[in-house]
């Protein structure tokens, strides 16, 4: 018997092997085609339900449903840096400052609720990688964040910077991809049992899960924005998020 059981054993694992070597999930393209259809998709959906039931409550000053029509990004870079901050606290201990220059006055129209989720999730990023890569009871050189907008600009742009160490080059690919992190993946498997609750909470993990940037981009793009990263491998990352002021966009949803 227990010979029988060894053997199924190795069975198991080499079949499990053979999986793992013949499906590199980062690599399927036509699932993350798929899954950026279906998200934009979802983002779209929810965004009609949220108009419809916000335009049936008491009117609130300065929104039209749920676009704000002075959505101001320093206000909400702020509560996105003490969400990160509790979150980091939480985790590691401690937080890295966090530096906010540019146009600190500036408002344009948008859903505030889109841009909170974004820089929460690029602020996530950035402080968990100062101290991982500093090391915890370090003392961290401070993420510095950038409003620009201009009257001729077409966008409004915000940079995120931080000296967390950056990512190598043969990963720059795959951090658009569903599922792939560079945090423990013991985190993804104790998230498989879903969370109605936790979606974008402060009570998600910090890290780990890894649709935080293709969702991220998925809601920047719905509104004709963008999110890139550039990065400098051992020394830190900058990330920059596109915001179009809302008027004639159509919906990108890819076909």
């Amino acid at each position: 018997d227990d010979g029988c059981d060894e053997g199924q054993k190795t069975k198991n694992d080499k079949e499990l092997q053979v999986g793992r070597d013949a499906v590199e999930f980062e690599l399927m393209e036509s699932t993350h085609a798929f899954l950026d259809r279906f998200y934009i998709s979802r983002i779209g959906i929810r965004v009609l339900i949220g108009q419809y039931l916000s335009l049936r409550q008491p009117p609130v000053e300065n929104y039209v449903g749920i676009i704000c029509s002075k959505t101001s990004p320093y206000e909400i870079v702020k509560r996105a840096i003490d969400d990160a901050a509790f979150m980091c606290t939480r985790k590691y201990g401690d937080a890295p400052e966090v530096i906010i220059t540019g146009r600190l006055d500036m408002t344009f129209p948008y859903v505030p609720t889109h841009l909170h989720y974004i820089m929460l999730e690029l602020l996530k990023n950035s402080m968990r990688a100062t101290v991982e890569y500093h090391g915890v009871d370090a003392d961290y050189p401070p993420i510095k964040v950038v409003i620009a907008d201009g009257s001729d600009n077409e966008d409004v742009i915000i940079k995120v910077s931080d000296e967390g160490g950056g990512i190598p080059r043969s990963n720059m690919k795959r951090i658009w991809s569903y599922l792939f992190t560079t945090a423990d993946p013991e985190i993804q498997e104790g998230m498989v049992a879903f969370n109605e609750n936790v979606d974008h909470s402060i009570d998600s993990p910090l890290a780990g899960l890894g649709y935080g940037l293709p969702i991220s981009r998925s809601y920047a793009r719905y509104f004709g924005g963008d999110l890139s990263i550039m990065s400098m491998e051992g020394y830190g990352t900058d990330c920059f998020v596109y915001l179009t002021r809302l008027g004639n966009t159509r919906e990108p949803l890819p076909i």
